[in-house]
């Protein structure tokens, strides 16, 4: 099983993922660290990701053959993260027949109804649990 955990700008939030699902999830499962940038690559591979690559191209094509992608919200609406989310990665990511498991964290151009206000650390926790969830289900 291959999980992609995609980051932009310091990679902060993906390397908090990197590190739940390590702790969380068996060593067979293999954890991609996807930045946009170089940074973030970088610091989601300084927690643990097996691997790692950056750029709108590694994105789109990694994307393709995952089984699951986690990350921010902003991964799927294109000019986010201050423009590092191109309108080509969040239509891969969209795309990719991955399941898709996102943390509805605050955007500034966009306002979600219905999510209840969160730490950071509790949405990694349920992120991670679904993750779990999902996994264990499939078999």
């Amino acid at each position: 099983m291959k999980i992609a955990v995609i980051d932009g700008l310091g990679g902060g939030l993906g390397s908090q993922i990197i590190a739940g699902l390590k702790r969380e999830l068996p060593d067979t499962i293999e954890l991609i660290a996807l930045g946009t940038n170089a940074g973030a690559t970088s610091k989601m591979i300084s927690k643990g990701a097996d691997m790692g690559a950056t750029g709108e191209n590694a994105i789109r094509v990694t994307t393709k053959d995952v089984d699951i992608i986690v990350g921010p919200l902003g991964i799927i609406i294109p000019n986010s993260m201050l423009g590092e989310v191109t309108t080509a990665i969040a239509e891969a990511i969209a795309d990719s027949p991955a399941k898709k498991i996102l943390i509805g964290n605050k955007q500034p151009h966009v306002e979600l109804v219905g999510l209840e206000e969160q730490s950071i650390n509790e949405l990694i926790g349920e992120l991670t649990a679904r993750v779990r969830e999902y996994i264990y289900k499939l078999g």
